[in-house]
C-alpha cells in the first residue's frame, strides 16, 4: 500500500517495515488523541450484534480476528468472541495495536503477523474473523493472496467471517475513485483505504480460491460523513448521558438493513463461508 511520505523516516527499510511504521503511526495517534470514539463505539455494537447473528449457538475451538484495531480502542469483538471460541487469537502488522489490546485483553493470543503470509501451520484455526482488514492493500493480488492464506490456517470445515467496504455504497465508490492524498486532508479518511471488490466479485474470489459462501448482508449503514463529525462534537463537549442517547440514534439508522435500498446504504459486505 502506498505510504504518505510525511510518514515514511527511513526511505532505505523495507516495504513490509514501512507499513508496519505507518500502521504504528496511525494507532498512536488514534490512541493519544482518543479520535472518533462514540464511532468506533458504534461500530462495535453493529459487529457484536452482526457475528452474534451469524455464529448463532455456534462453539469453535480456535478462533483468530486478522487485525486488532477496534480491540487497541475500544471494546472491538472480543467479547463476542470469547463466547464463541475456546481461543481467541488475535493478530496485527502493527506492535502498537497489539500492546494496546493485549493490554486490554491479556487472555487474548496476540501475534505480530501479516495476513498475506503468516507463520501458522496449515489448519490452525477453526473460524476467522477479518473485519475489514483486507479492503487496506493496494493490489487486487494482494487480497487474492491473503484470501489464500486465511483457505490454508483454516480447517477444512473452518468458517470464515469477512467484512469489506461496499462499492454498492456511492459514498463508498467515489471515496475509492479519489486520492487519498485528498480524503486525507479531510479528515472523513483518517488512513488508508485500499482496494476491494464489488459484493458478487468478493463470492467469485471467495469460491476460486476454495470456499463456500452461507450468508452475505450489507453492514453498518448510519451515514458516516454525518455521523464521525457530529459524534466527536458530542464526546468533546457531551456527558456520558449524551454520549449514551448518541449512540442509541446512530444504532436506529442500523434499521436501514430491512429495507429494499440496503446495499446502497450499507458501508460493508459481510460474508460467512466455509473452507472446502
Amino acid at each position: 500500500m502506498p505510504i504518505p511520505e510525511e510518514k515514511l523516516k527511513d526511505s532505505s527499510a523495507s516495504p513490509l517495515n514501512q507499513q508496519r511504521g505507518y500502521w504504528n503511526q496511525v494507532s498512536d495517534d488514534f490512541t493519544e488523541s482518543r479520535r472518533h470514539l462514540l464511532w468506533r463505539a458504534h461500530s462495535d455494537q453493529v459487529n457484536t450484534r452482526l457475528f452474534e447473528n451469524l455464529m448463532q449457538e455456534k462453539q469453535f475451538g480456535r478462533v483468530l480476528k486478522t487485525d486488532l484495531f477496534d480491540e487497541s480502542l475500544t471494546a472491538g469483538l472480543y467479547p463476542c468472541l470469547a463466547g464463541h471460541a475456546e481461543e481467541v487469537h488475535g493478530m496485527d502488522l502493527s506492535e502498537s495495536c497489539i500492546r494496546q489490546a493485549a493490554r486490554r485483553y491479556p487472555e487474548m493470543k496476540t501475534y505480530r503477523a501479516d495476513i498475506r503470509e503468516t507463520e501458522f501451520a496449515d489448519g490452525s484455526f477453526d473460524g476467522v474473523v477479518s473485519t475489514s482488514t483486507l479492503d487496506h492493500f493496494e493490489f487486487a493480488e494482494e487480497l487474492e493472496q491473503a484470501l489464500g492464506e486465511i483457505h490454508r490456517i483454516l480447517k477444512p470445515g473452518g468458517e470464515l467471517f469477512i467484512t469489506m467496504d461496499n462499492l454498492q455504497n456511492p459514498a463508498i465508490w467515489l471515496r475509492n475513485m479519489l486520492p487519498y492524498r485528498w480524503l486525507g486532508k479531510t479528515g472523513l479518511v483518517p488512513y488508508f483505504v485500499g482496494h476491494t471488490v464489488t459484493r458478487n466479485g468478493l463470492h467469485r474470489l471467495l469460491e476460486q480460491t476454495g470456499f463456500c459462501t452461507r450468508d452475505s448482508r450489507p453492514v453498518l449503514h448510519c451515514p458516516r460523513v454525518l455521523a464521525v463529525p457530529y459524534s466527536e462534537m458530542v464526546r468533546k463537549r457531551g456527558n456520558s448521558g449524551s454520549q449514551d442517547r448518541l449512540l442509541e440514534r446512530l444504532l436506529a439508522w442500523e434499521r436501514l438493513e430491512r429495507w429494499p435500498c440496503s446495499w446502497f446504504t450499507a458501508h460493508f459486505v459481510a460474508v460467512h463461508a466455509i473452507r472446502l
